[in-house]
């Protein structure tokens, strides 16, 4: 098993890749504003979304479930 990875190596790592917490947020259909709070160390990665984003960033060993993404609701115009 790896050793998880320091937020500033998170960073670091999308630094390298070319990518912004705002692609990876919508990469792996998650909420920025979590990613963002992940990263910062204001959510914990415990449950829900911000586990989901922590496992992901690999700031920690988890299973996480698919995102399940919703249909779009087709818009009724009167």
């Amino acid at each position: 098993m790896h050793q998880p990875l320091t937020p500033e190596q998170a960073r670091a790592a999308l630094d390298h890749e070319g990518k912004s917490i705002a692609d990876f947020a919508r990469e792996h259909n998650l909420d920025e504003p979590t990613v963002y709070q992940v990263l910062a160390g204001r959510k914990q990665g415990r449950r829900g979304e911000a586990h989901r984003a922590a496992c992901l960033l690999g700031l920690k060993v988890g299973n996480i479930a698919p995102a399940i993404r919703l249909p779009a609701t087709p818009q009724v115009h009167p």
